[in-house]
């Protein structure tokens, strides 16, 4: 196999979990090949360089092998090599997200009735 469209290799790779919703990214200019935005039909082969936004993430990858069938997630993983830069990139924002999470940590319970009433007196008081 020399080439194959791009949303199914998105699929196949495991970056998206059907192929309608990487069909959804290309077409939505989410996924680049080699600079430019492509359409879902494009062909791929190995060598091609990506770039996928998946928000709040970005991933620039190069194709490094070509697969028509999802595999396992570590098949998967083997299909594509992400560069040094994005990887750092990526943790840098995860790291950065989890400290956001620590420092506003979620409530114990759900607002009760009375909880309710004065969340909507504060906001109808705010505006």
């Amino acid at each position: 196999m020399e080439k194959l469209r791009i949303d199914k290799w998105l699929w196949a790779a495991r970056f998206y979990k059907t192929r309608a919703l990487a069909n959804e990214a290309v077409a939505g200019g989410h996924v680049h090949v080699d600079g430019s935005r492509v359409k879902p039909s494009r062909e791929i082969k190995v060598g091609d360089r990506l770039a996928i936004n998946k928000s709040p993430y970005t991933f620039e990858i190069s194709i490094v092998a070509l697969a028509a069938k999802r595999g396992s997630a570590s098949l998967a993983q083997g299909l594509y090599e992400e560069s040094e830069d994005s990887r750092q990139r990526r943790e840098a924002l995860q790291a950065q997200q989890r400290i956001e999470k620590a420092a506003n940590p979620a409530p114990s319970k759900r607002p009760d009735k009375r909880d309710r009433r004065r969340i909507i007196r504060f906001v109808n008081k705010n505006q």
